[in-house]
């Protein structure tokens, strides 16, 4: 199972996973927008992988890093350090 199908699971792990460990962690699965980026940076994943979604849209990182640089001028953030573990 990949794709948009995985992301409530995968972060619900990820925000267990973060919470319960004291070294970096990547949230992974179901990622195909800037929004779901967020969702995983607010559950405390420092970094993210796009995996499928690049094969279904090349340009898909390019839109997403496109609309988290605006998202972050939107909220007065200086990067997006400032959200990771926020929930």
């Amino acid at each position: 199972l990949s794709g948009p199908a995985i992301l409530p699971i995968a972060l619900r792990m990820a925000h267990q996973v973060a919470h319960a460990v004291a070294i970096p962690v990547v949230g992974m699965g179901g990622i195909t927008s800037a929004e779901d980026v967020l969702k995983f940076l607010m559950a405390g994943a420092v970094a993210v992988q796009v995996g499928t979604m690049t094969f279904a849209d090349p340009k898909a990182m390019l839109n997403i890093i496109d609309d988290l640089a605006e998202y972050c001028a939107q909220e007065g953030l200086a990067n997006l350090q400032e959200i990771v573990g926020i929930i």
